[in-house]
């Protein structure tokens, strides 16, 4: 199947909480953008988000953390297309080492997982795929 990885790093733009606790509605839209980028590359058309079938938040993410999401197309149907998703936090900052020190996690930690579909209209599916 498809695969994408998105990875960037969560802005004080991005904080939403006291702490500079990262809002988890920042991490679907992020699996929002690994979907739009997987339908693209399948069926060469945005296509839409129908619905989530599962979201879990397992863990905190704060500014400054540099976060890399993952996304797969696991099912095809007709139109749909079902995702899993992925946020992994891969980089912390260290600010008690100087306000720019940040460190490479031996283990990077599961933020949020979910499980979604996707649906591409048959007129809009321009490239054929065999996954």
């Amino acid at each position: 199947m498809i695969e994408v990885r998105l990875k960037l790093r969560m802005s004080n733009h991005d904080a939403h909480y006291a702490g500079n606790l990262i809002d988890g509605a920042r991490i679907l839209n992020l699996f929002g953008d690994a979907a739009t980028e997987l339908l693209i590359r399948y069926d060469g058309d945005e296509g839409l988000f129908r619905a989530y079938d599962s979201v879990e938040f397992l863990a905190p993410a704060y500014s400054g953390d540099f976060i890399e999401v993952v996304g797969k197309i696991t099912r095809v149907g007709n139109t749909s297309r079902t995702m899993e998703f992925e946020a992994w936090k891969i980089i912390s900052p260290e600010p008690e080492f100087g306000e720019t020190a940040a460190r490479l996690l031996d283990k990077p930690v599961l933020l949020c997982k979910a499980s979604g579909t996707c649906v591409t209209p048959k007129d809009r599916q321009r490239i054929k795929n065999e996954c």
